[in-house]
């Protein structure tokens, strides 16, 4: 299940990023400004840490600002994919805890970030229902309509790491 391209019924985000707990931030690459137009979100230096799980050249961040670049698709990952969303995640954490602003970012935001920014928040204390309501009550109903993703939260990633890489 993909967010653009084959999911045209799935809309663009109000806003290019939002704050799902202090100082973690859940965006994408493109939004739908006010004019209800699609905008591209570039990022440049509002953030401390980025993670990119969708890169695309021009979108930032600017020089300077820590950037963790971890291209995944909007699909079923395998356990070297899935390490590295436990990785960010405990990037991302360490960054939380230091007092650093953290955007985790994708296509649109919904679910690559969700993914990463769900297992952070578990990470930090959060049931998986709890982490997943607030993550789409802050950044928009359509976060993890991935539902594979929702099964990865919902079994841990760890244990999903190892039914990947069993199945590999």
């Amino acid at each position: 299940m993909r967010t653009r391209g084959k999911r045209p019924d799935v809309p663009a985000p109000d806003a290019a990023w939002n704050e799902i707990v202090p100082g973690l931030w859940m965006g994408g690459h493109e939004f739908r400004g006010r004019s209800g137009q699609r905008e591209f979100a570039v990022v440049r230096g509002e953030f401390d840490l980025v993670q990119t799980l969708l890169r695309l050249p021009g979108h930032g961040p600017d020089r300077g600002v820590r950037h963790h670049v971890w291209p995944i698709p909007d699909g079923p990952l395998d356990g070297t994919q899935l390490a590295g969303v436990m990785r960010l995640a405990q990037a991302a954490g360490e960054a939380l805890d230091e007092g650093r602003t953290v955007l985790v970012r994708c296509w649109h935001g919904y679910n690559r970030s969700g993914l990463v920014i769900a297992h952070t928040l578990v990470r930090r204390g959060h049931p998986v229902e709890d982490a997943i309501r607030l993550i789409r009550s802050r950044r928009s109903p359509w976060a993890l309509h991935n539902e594979l993703f929702v099964e990865y939260l919902r079994a841990g990633l760890s244990t999903a790491r190892l039914l990947e890489e069993l199945a590999e």
